[in-house]
């Protein structure tokens, strides 16, 4: 990894550190500093905004609203010296950086693995950092500058996020071969309900989009089986214990293999997509190391889309 640049005052990378830690003694451990010179120099922000910056609770650490307000300025400043620190070793040809990459559990079975493999090809001494979260965490992940980029299905668009990719999968019923329904074109909710439903949790995208097709449908919005992993939806489903409702995502390995069959989904007017999108926060630059990634989770993605036929109507 590259060596971070430190020409800003030690007091806001110490806010920084803290604030990402929720204590004092664990930022001083990531800095590699004595807390007490951390303390000193939270103590000395405080003074000169004449404002607390972080709640003492026995839990650790919280922001105050000046504290919020400061952790914003930080991280973009953090972000601008990150990128000009990646521009820097590019006018020296080094060709070196590091990139926070936040996902889904189901993107990390082919797509991420694939646009990893490709930038350790082209950019061998670029690093990766990949945190699996839930889809509402992601968002919240990039805003608060813990990482660089956010890979997620179904994000709902907020101003502070920039979509640098997109692509839609079709959204369908998961069954094995011997179900009544693999053989099928299209299936309608109503078509799977003689098996058991195996359905995503509320940690999922895809469950929103769910409970919209049932409730239109008329139909109660439960499982017999909820999961919160596309492992776990899937292995229900080899077993013979029902239908679960994802996209091919996560389960391609199983599909190519035979062992199990998706059938598109269609709800009233035609088929259901579910749009997978690549996202960075829309106040700051991308250092050019991050740039370089997210070219290639774009290119991932467009030809995971090709492949599974995500983009035909």
């Amino acid at each position: 990894m590259a060596r971070p640049l430190r020409i800003h005052a030690a007091a806001l990378q110490y806010f920084d550190a803290v604030r990402r830690a929720g204590s004092i003694r664990e930022g001083a451990r990531r800095l590699n500093v004595a807390s007490s010179a951390v303390n000193r120099q939270i103590l000395k922000l405080e003074a000169e905004l004449c404002a607390p910056l972080f709640e003492r609770l026995p839990a650790g650490l919280k922001l105050t609203a000046a504290g919020e307000v400061l952790a914003h300025h930080v991280t973009t400043v953090m972000r601008d010296l990150e990128r000009a620190s990646s521009e820097l070793d590019a006018i020296k040809g080094l060709r070196v950086g590091h990139v926070e990459l936040a996902t889904l559990e189901g993107l990390c079975h082919q797509i991420v693995p694939e646009a990893l493999r490709a930038a350790h090809a082209a950019y061998p001494r670029l690093t990766f950092g990949v945190g699996v979260m839930g889809t509402e965490q992601i968002p919240a992940a990039i805003m608060d500058g813990d990482v660089h980029l956010g890979l997620a299905f179904e994000v709902r668009r907020r101003a502070e996020l920039r979509q640098l990719a997109v692509a839609r999968f079709r959204l369908g019923a998961v069954v094995r071969p011997d179900s009544p329904l693999a053989a099928r074109a299209v299936v309608s909710l109503r078509d799977c309900l003689e098996q058991p439903l195996i359905l995503p949790k509320l940690n999922f995208a895809n469950r929103d989009q769910l409970h919209a097709l049932f409730f239109q449908s008329r139909l109660p919005d439960r499982g017999q089986f909820e999961a919160g992993s596309v492992e776990m939806m899937k292995q229900l489903v080899l077993r013979g214990m029902g239908v679960a409702f994802m996209t091919r995502v996560g389960v391609e390995q199983a599909l190519q293999r035979g062992e199990l069959v998706h059938v598109p989904l269609h709800h009233q007017r035609g088929p259901v997509f579910s749009e997978l999108g690549l996202y960075a926060r829309a106040d700051t630059s991308l250092p050019i190391a991050v740039e370089a990634a997210a070219a290639l989770l774009a290119t991932a993605m467009r030809e995971c889309e090709a492949m599974e036929g995500g983009g035909e109507v």
